[in-house]
């Protein structure tokens, strides 16, 4: 087994990184309890905290074809990191532990979230999106490098809605459902402090409507379509929360002009405004 040192902290870690191997940010000490079935999912999720679940999440193998693919990949690597290691694992949330706004996501790149090991880093779509979060003060610096960059998040979460780095960015129904257990409890467990959600892209906004459903709250009918810019006012027994439908920062939206950097900032600034001090 080739060991490599991390970019930034150096040391040697395997590819993917085993937990508890002092990889920045791994939430996963040796021996946590990891989830091999959509069922074992359920339980473990039900009975987590936020840590537990940043945990049990960072060493799910409930799905073969994400695990296969995700490791693969750690392994093979892409020729401009062939000198580093991959984390090669699943990607928990990160950013503020009781946020005012929560982002969901769809799923880690490859060669981004799944070599870095934190959610949207390392690709275009992390550089778009931490620019924006910056450029209207829900993030401390523009940029996301890696796991020990410095990084911190304003009153705000960024989560997956699949936690594995899927084959042409496209997990199946099967993955997201079995993946969605996840979200329900993490959303249950930052819902108290919770005024936002931007869903990116329509996957994210369905995960996030999913999510409130199963929690109970109170969804409009009939259900809202997801669209640039478009909102629902959910009902929660912590009050009202807002959700923004946003389109994803991918390179097919970004190279092509149909999300812009004021579009961007115009979603996610006024998710900072409904913040409160």
């Amino acid at each position: 087994m080739t060991l490599l040192p991390h970019p930034s902290v150096g040391g040697a870690f395997a590819s993917p990184v085993p937990p508890g191997t002092g990889w920045p940010g791994d939430p996963a000490p040796p021996g946590t309890d990891v989830a091999t079935s959509p069922s074992v999912v359920r339980r473990l999720a039900r009975s987590a905290s936020l840590p537990e679940l940043d945990a049990r999440i960072s060493v799910c193998r409930a799905c073969p074809r994400l695990v296969r693919w995700r490791e693969d990949v750690a392994v093979g690597k892409r020729a401009a990191y062939a000198a580093q290691p991959y984390w090669g694992r699943p990607i928990a949330g990160f950013g503020a532990d009781a946020p005012q706004v929560l982002v969901v996501g769809l799923a880690p790149a490859a060669h981004g979230a799944n070599r870095t090991g934190r959610v949207f880093t390392g690709d275009r779509s992390g550089d778009w999106l931490f620019a924006s979060l910056h450029r209207v003060g829900l993030a401390n610096q523009p940029t996301s490098v890696d796991a020990d960059d410095d990084l911190v998040l304003v009153g705000t979460r960024i989560v997956a809605t699949v936690r594995c780095a899927p084959p042409q960015n496209k997990p199946t129904t099967d993955e997201r459902t079995r993946c969605a257990p996840w979200l329900d409890r993490e959303l249950a467990l930052v819902a108290p402090s919770l005024r936002t959600v931007v869903a990116l892209g329509s996957i994210g906004w369905d995960a996030a409507l999913g999510a409130f459903r199963g929690a109970g709250w109170g969804v409009p009918r009939p259900k809202p379509r997801f669209g640039h810019g478009a909102e629902a006012m959910i009902t929660t027994p912590h009050g009202e929360l807002l959700l923004l439908g946003c389109y994803h920062p991918s390179q097919q939206n970004t190279f092509t002009g149909r999300l812009t950097e004021p579009m961007l900032d115009d979603v996610l600034g006024r998710a900072a405004a409904r913040m409160s001090p």
